[in-house]
Formats: structure tokens, C-alpha cells, sequence
């Protein structure tokens, strides 16, 4: 774990009792909920990411127009005929 040997696991879990003594399985439980909070964001960004790629289609599946019906087209823009009056 982390490169860690058993004497320096040992280190680690006296100077953990030291600091936080009868506390301790309370912050190791408050530890242990946020990563699990961190996981669950995780996953809902990933399910997010996911359903918006395929929500998204691609070009090449997009459906043409059929044969026999005309595209809808934007009017043309017909530039004023009078000149601007200045006021």
C-alpha cells in the first residue's frame, strides 16, 4: 500500500491514535462517507457524459429529407430600398 512497509504502517497508526485518541473511529467513519459521496458524483458524471454522447447524433446518422418534400429554407434578406433619414 502506497510503498508503505509494516513498520511505517505502524508509525502511522500510533501518531493517528496521538492526534485524534478516542475520536478516531469517528474521523476514520466521516473519512470513509466522503469518499463514498466523491464515488456517487463520479459515477453521476459519468452516466452524464455518457447519455449526453449518445443523445448527440452523429452526422453521418442523421435522416435526409425525403425525396418527394421540399426543405424548409430561411427568407432571402431584401436590403431597405430608401436611404436612412437622419433625424
Amino acid at each position: 500500500m502506497f510503498g508503505l512497509g509494516p513498520v511505517e504502517l505502524m508509525i502511522v497508526g500510533v501518531i493517528a491514535v496521538l492526534l485524534f485518541g478516542s475520536r478516531l473511529p469517528s474521523v476514520a467513519r466521516s473519512m470513509g462517507q466522503s469518499l463514498v459521496e466523491f464515488k456517487k458524483g463520479m459515477q453521476g458524471i459519468e452516466h452524464e457524459m455518457h447519455v449526453s454522447n449518445a443523445a448527440t447524433p452523429s452526422p453521418e446518422s442523421e435522416p435526409s429529407a425525403p425525396s418527394g418534400s421540399e426543405a424548409s429554407t430561411a427568407p432571402k434578406f431584401e436590403p431597405p430600398t430608401a436611404e436612412p433619414k437622419d433625424v
